[in-house]
């Protein structure tokens, strides 16, 4: 299974889903915003290095980890040597080692955002409950339907606790984007983990996003298998 991550926009928490999402599904997490690199990072060969022909996908995945990670070099040099096209076929290398991928995106309408969506089995669209970024998870969902990504689900992030359970609004939000959606919680825990490099399950285990997290990761495994 390869799931893309991918938001409309930046700033919606896409690669804190993806990241924590990749621990619930026990998945290689894929760091593939070659320009602005966000989840965390060690010595060693990195995407960067894959993409430019200096290591192997499989031997710059990071097993030590909280999760399995093939991280990405924060380098512009890095990046301008990287070539994007070589994408595809890395994350399908890493998908037939480690049977699972979840790839971190670039957000927004940049040029190298299709090419993860290309990647994918389907996709997972990450947005905020604020009408600029719907507007804006409605261009990326267009995006995704041309390149023929099915869109299996929707993350509501940082959704205010006391308006987590609000159905009316996300069948809404479902009939515009034509998936399901999930809320995620806006948690103090979350961006402490988060900071820490840890998936929130490791550090409070007991909240409500590991609860929808869970929810997330089994309706995704779900979607994509049937």
């Amino acid at each position: 299974m390869i799931l893309t991550v991918t938001a409309g926009k930046g700033g919606v928490g896409k690669s804190t889903v993806a990241y924590n999402l990749a621990a619930e599904l026990d998945a290689v997490v894929v760091d593939a915003d070659l320009g602005m690199a966000d989840l965390p990072t060690s010595r060693g060969p990195d995407l960067h290095d894959v993409l430019a022909g200096r290591a192997s996908a499989t031997e710059a995945v990071r097993e030590g980890g909280p999760v399995k990670l093939l991280p990405c070099g924060r380098s512009l040099a890095g990046a301008r040597a990287a070539d994007s096209t070589a994408l595809v076929e890395t994350v399908q290398r890493v998908a037939s080692q480690y049977g699972r991928v979840v790839i971190d995106s670039p957000a927004g309408m940049r040029s190298d955002a299709g090419i993860p969506l290309l990647a994918g089995d389907a996709c997972l669209l990450v947005t905020r409950p604020t009408p600029a970024a719907i507007s804006d998870a409605i261009r990326i969902r267009e995006l995704a339907r041309v390149i023929e990504t099915p869109l299996v689900r929707v993350a509501l992030n940082r959704v205010e606790p006391e308006k987590l359970d609000r159905n009316a609004r996300d069948e809404r939000l479902a009939t515009t984007l034509g998936a399901p959606v999930v809320p995620v919680p806006e948690s103090p825990a979350l961006a402490q983990a988060q900071q820490s490099g840890h998936p929130v399950r490791s550090v409070a285990p007991a909240t409500r996003a590991v609860t929808q997290f869970e929810t997330l990761a089994t309706a995704v495994e779900r979607a994509v298998s049937s």
